[in-house]
């Protein structure tokens, strides 16, 4: 299909939300004029949020990088000057031989996450030449690595129920995400089932736009998830609303488990959770007797220090009812592993000299600049703005700060971390690539090709590694395969039984198609556990020093063993900073129309503890804690418990104000998967320009 000149054409969304929505773009004059949803998509079927109806205004927006620029002031201070193409690959494969010499390759670090999904994006040929270059590996664990790591010590496998076959659902349950902001078509299939007599059941610390739209919202400490589940899971058996036949045949461990809940009665849970003991009975009746009970896992409660065990609690759920067996049933975390691709062919190991190199967690990244021994000395970003997204983001700042550091950001927009840049790149956007877009929610793939020429100099990160990849001398062959050539290669993939059929032609030709799904009909049967059926029990936690049954851990911040922050420490409050409705994560917060329709960065501070503080509606607040203090607005509001403060959205540095909220964030490790912890901050405030308190000089990490 030819994509030159105008008039309507398909496209996919590469935001990194489950929904990968289906488009059309409209163009006039070169310029995209309107993005609308693709009524022909099976799943999307034409409906868009607002972040991408919008998609024009960041893609022809005034300030987009255009040419390569070269610092020539202080880092952080916005001084850069124009320079080639020509000279900017020079300079970086200069730079990044020196540091190889001087210091090895493992002083250069990647630094990337899914800022755009295209798989050719973030893991093709980006992946070919850090792994070439020998440079240190950098581990993805930002988002989902804990409860992913906990879904997988009890089901095994990156998949769960069907989209679509949810609206059979007479329960669902959202627990710990804002889907009407996240994944409204997920919204979509609950309102079909809801109009057919299901009961929807949202449990989370904030009533968000998600708990105003479900029939019963249930809010709760942050991090007590587990103790919850624990307490729904007491009564299940205590009231013989278990299907046992199912836990003998296709889980291991639930006899154990039978005996563990009795520590875990509604009386306790109510205490930990601060939800009514009577409300969760009532839960558990629902659950209980539903026929066909759905739980949506969201991304929320796995940021914690206890996030992945609170996942592979509400994992174990499903198997005591034996909802699996019911069209509908069961629950979802992530459907990724559905449509996994050939990931050794797109990203070639092979090419590494060194299969021993150290990896570096990207949550720990402001730790790895201050490393003395094996320091990091040379970055390369990339889809992705680590100073605003990365936990404990001052000590973040200071790292990229460092003049010794040479830093290559390739990037749309001079963002937060492109200011501290050496070499910036100018990037292409999804409409002006050819790229491969997988799911990790429903089961089609899609491919993109371009809608729009790049503008400028523009060039994507299959032009910008393969450019380095030449220029450093690495594997021609692997350096000069087109994007349709990788595309053909990810494909390619024999051990998933799914992608049977989905090819490069039939892509071009339909755009979508649809995953083989024929092989989920045996999944309960073939489970890659250890013991290949449910694991409420797990022998695989055990060896790794975990608690092999689910068990209730207190956060590690502010906590007093028990349950919650207490009053009179120094950081008496929780403090969650989930998305808002406009921005996904940084993405589209530099954009005009977003930002007027987000309004301003707020603080939401339940009325009791606003009284305490002296704090009003629309007061100027400092919030702070032993990592930095930020600037935001009060918004005095009950929808979430006392001891608890919300801060949605991640905005860029503001004009005067300090508002990326990741400076209060810890860079500590979940319990499992490596993953951050960004929900387990504890935090005080005041008004502006009141002194702060003496606990302000209380450090922690």
């Amino acid at each position: 299909m030819s994509y030159s000149g105008d008039g309507v054409f398909p496209a996919v969304c590469p935001l990194d939300c489950p929904d990968t929505c289906g488009l059309l773009v409209h163009k006039q004059n070169g310029k995209i004029i309107k993005v609308e949803g693709n009524p022909e998509h099976p799943v999307t079927k034409g409906a868009i949020c607002n972040k991408v109806r919008h998609m024009a205004e960041r893609v022809h927006h005034p300030e987009r990088l255009l040419q390569p620029l070269r610092r020539t002031g202080p880092k952080g201070s916005g001084s850069f000057t124009p320079i080639s193409w020509e000279e900017a690959i020079g300079e970086i494969v200069g730079r990044f031989k020196e540091l190889s010499a001087d210091y090895g390759p493992e002083s250069i670090l990647p630094y990337s996450f899914y800022g755009n999904m295209g798989v050719l994006s973030v893991d093709g040929m980006d992946r070919r030449f850090f792994n070439a270059l020998g440079a240190s590996r950098l581990e993805q664990s930002i988002c989902n690595a804990a409860g992913s790591a906990g879904w997988k010590y009890t089901m095994g496998f990156n998949g769960g129920t069907s989209p679509e076959d949810t609206v059979n659902a007479d329960l669902i349950i959202v627990w710990g995400g804002n889907i009407v902001s996240t994944s409204m078509h997920q919204v979509v299939y609950a309102e079909q089932a809801r109009k057919r007599g299901a009961k929807v059941v949202v449990i989370d610390v904030h009533r968000n736009r998600t708990a105003q739209w479900a029939d019963w919202f249930l809010p709760l400490y942050p991090g007590t998830d587990t103790a919850l589940a624990l307490g729904l899971m007491h009564i299940l058996f205590r009231d013989g609303m278990t299907d046992d036949a199912f836990l003998e045949r296709y889980t291991t461990g639930h006899e154990a488990l039978r005996g563990h809940v009795l520590a875990y009665p509604p009386e306790r849970v109510a205490e930990i959770t601060g939800i009514a003991a009577a409300d969760i009975e009532k839960l558990a009746k629902l659950y209980g007797e539903a026929k066909v009970s759905h739980i949506h896992i969201g991304n929320g409660l796995q940021h914690h220090d206890n996030g992945g065990m609170n996942v592979r609690t509400i994992a174990c759920l499903p198997a005591l009812t034996g909802a699996w067996l019911k069209t509908g049933g069961g629950a979802i975390k992530g459907n990724g592993g559905y449509s996994s691709t050939n990931d050794r062919a797109l990203t070639r190991p092979d090419l590494r000299p060194n299969r021993r190199t150290r990896t570096i967690n990207m949550n720990r990244i402001g730790e790895a600049l201050e490393l003395k021994e094996q320091p990091v000395m040379g970055m390369f970003v990339y889809c992705s703005n680590p100073v605003v997204v990365a936990p404990d983001a001052e000590r973040v700042r200071k790292g990229f700060a460092r003049e010794d550091l040479f830093t290559v950001v390739h990037d749309l927009f001079m963002t937060d971390t492109a200011l501290y840049a050496d070499i910036v790149l100018p990037a292409t956007s999804t409409f002006e690539n050819v790229d491969l877009y997988t799911s990790y929610w429903h089961h089609y793939i899609q491919l993109q090709e371009p809608v729009l020429d790049a503008p400028g100099e523009c060039k994507s990160n299959v032009e910008v590694f393969s450019l380095l990849g030449q220029a450093m001398g690495f594997d021609a062959e692997a350096f000069s395969e087109s994007p349709y050539d990788m595309i053909r290669q990810a494909l390619d993939y024999p051990r998933n039984p799914y992608l049977n059929g989905v090819t490069l032609e039939r892509l071009t030709a339909e755009r979508f198609v649809k995953l083989d799904m024929s092989p989920q009909a045996d999944y309960l049967d073939n489970l890659p556990t250890p013991s290949g059926k449910i694991e409420l029990y797990s022998k695989a936690m055990e060896l790794a020093g975990l608690p092999p049954l689910p068990t209730y851990t207190p956060l590690k911040e502010g906590y007093d063993g028990q349950q919650r922050p207490q009053p009179g420490t120094a950081y008496p409050l929780m403090f969650v900073s989930p998305p808002n409705h406009n921005f996904l994560n940084s993405t589209f917060s530099n954009v005009e129309k977003h930002q007027r329709m987000e309004k301003r960065p707020t603080l939401q501070i339940h009325p009791e503890d606003a009284a305490v503080r002296g704090i009003g509606e629309g007061d100027g607040l400092t919030v702070y804690n032993g990592r930095g203090s930020i600037e935001l607005w009060a918004m005095v509001t009950d929808k979430m418990l006392p001891g608890t403060v919300i801060s949605q959205g991640l905005w860029w540095e503001g004009k005067g104000h300090k508002q990326r909220v990741n400076v209060l964030t810890p860079d500590r490790l979940a319990d499992m998967g490596n993953g951050a912890t960004f929900f387990s901050t504890t935090v005080e405030v005041k008004r502006r320009g009141e002194a702060q308190s003496n606990g302000e000089s209380v450090g922690f990490k």
